[in-house]
Formats: C-alpha cells, sequence, structure tokens
C-alpha cells in the first residue's frame, strides 16, 4: 500500500498534519484550552464531567465528539471510496473543511463553543478524509497511533526483523509535520489569536480548490 501512494499524497499527507497541528494549538491556547483534533482527552472529560454530575460540561464534551463524528460522516458520503485515486473528490472535501474552519473563526473569537464543534466536524472530516485514501496509513489529526507505530517498528528492526523503511517515514512524516504545525499555530496565535485559523482555512480551500479544477480538467480530458 505504502509503495503505490504516489508523491502527491505523500506531500498532501504532511501538508494535513501540519494544518491540524495548527487548529489543534489554537484549540488548547484559545478559551477552553480544549483540543479540537482528536477525541482520547475530550472522552476522559466527558466521563468526569459525568462522574461530578456536570451537566453542562457533559453536553460540551458530548457535542464535542459527535462533531468530530459528523465530520467523518460527511467525508464517507463526499469521498465515498477506500481506494486512492486522482478522481476522487478530495477537493470538495478539502473545500468543505475550509468553510467550516471559516466559519469557526468569528465564533471562537466570540468564545463561542459552536466554533469549536465546527472546527471539530473539519478535523473529522479531513483525519477520515485522510484515512480512506491512504487505507488508514495516515492518521493526520492525532499522534497516538503514529508513535505506536513508531516504537513497534522499531522495536522490530531492533529485533533484527525486516521493517519497511517507508513505515518509519510515514511517521516521522506525520509526527514532525504536526509538532511544525503546531510550533508555527502558537506563534501566529500570538499575533492572531482565534483569527490563526484563518491560515489553515485558507490554505484547505487554495489546495481543495486546485485540486478541484485539475480533476475536472483531467476528468474532461
Amino acid at each position: 500500500m505504502l509503495r503505490q501512494l504516489p508523491r502527491w499524497a505523500w506531500i498532501g499527507g504532511g501538508l494535513l498534519a501540519f494544518i491540524a497541528g495548527m487548529i489543534n494549538a489554537v484549540g488548547f491556547m484559545g478559551f477552553r484550552h480544549q483540543a479540537i483534533t482528536h477525541l482520547t482527552g475530550t472522552a476522559t472529560l466527558m466521563g468526569v464531567a459525568a462522574a461530578e454530575g456536570n451537566r453542562g460540561e457533559l453536553l460540551h464534551w458530548a457535542l464535542a465528539i459527535l462533531a468530530f463524528l459528523v465530520g467523518a460522516v460527511l467525508s464517507g458520503f463526499i469521498v465515498q471510496q477506500h481506494t486512492l485515486k486522482l478522481g476522487r473528490r478530495y477537493g470538495v472535501a478539502l473545500m468543505v473543511e475550509s468553510a467550516l474552519l471559516f466559519a469557526a473563526v468569528p465564533l471562537i473569537h466570540a468564545c463561542n463553543d459552536a466554533g469549536l464543534y465546527l472546527a471539530s466536524i473539519a478535523c473529522g472530516l479531513q483525519n477520515a478524509m485522510a484515512s480512506t485514501y491512504s487505507g488508514a496509513t495516515f492518521r493526520t489529526t492525532h499522534l497516538s497511533g503514529i508513535f505506536t507505530d513508531l516504537g513497534i517498528y522499531l522495536g522490530q528492526r531492533l529485533r533484527g526483523l525486516d521493517v519497511d523503511r517507508l513505515r518509519i517515514q510515514v511517521c516521522v512524516l506525520v509526527a514532525g509535520s504536526f509538532i511544525a504545525g503546531s510550533a508555527v499555530g502558537a506563534l501566529a496565535f500570538g499575533v492572531m489569536a482565534e483569527r490563526t485559523l484563518l491560515l489553515p482555512a485558507v490554505m484547505t480551500g487554495v489546495v481543495g480548490l486546485v485540486y478541484a479544477i485539475y480533476r475536472h480538467r483531467h476528468l474532461v480530458d
């Protein structure tokens, strides 16, 4: 599977991880100080809220999880297939993600939780799209699985077993891109605050539009 991925898929996977890092940095540095791109901590906080009987917080975390799930559903509806193919509607999915992030900016700036839900939908859509086109090779919005895989591959290498270097390279690419995006997002937050989300919004929108135009011309030709 890895060797079948074209160069543009590798570049796209790294770029999406970079974008996710930026989004998550805004989530942690924003008014709620919460993760946006993954759900492990969110699910834990939902359990804590349930144990404490805090209905308001319980509802918030439940909606955050639901939002991510809605994004994944959108990806399945838009992209549809599990096989990487240039003609798939990745451009549409990216432009939808861009629109969601643009809509989230004024709400998050106003400390409205609805903005966080929109950003979570965008991340669920992105993660599902990347998982679909790569056969779960890329998980661009969270790193637990990436570091787990990296540890497994390194352990196997230490044991003297054969491990495809491309698998290690994927882990390094995604983790490095996500961390770099988080750093850029944190630096930008010091200047732009919640409007930092405009950067990934523009990036996904431009890439999605370019891909959609190219896809249309490719299919016409």
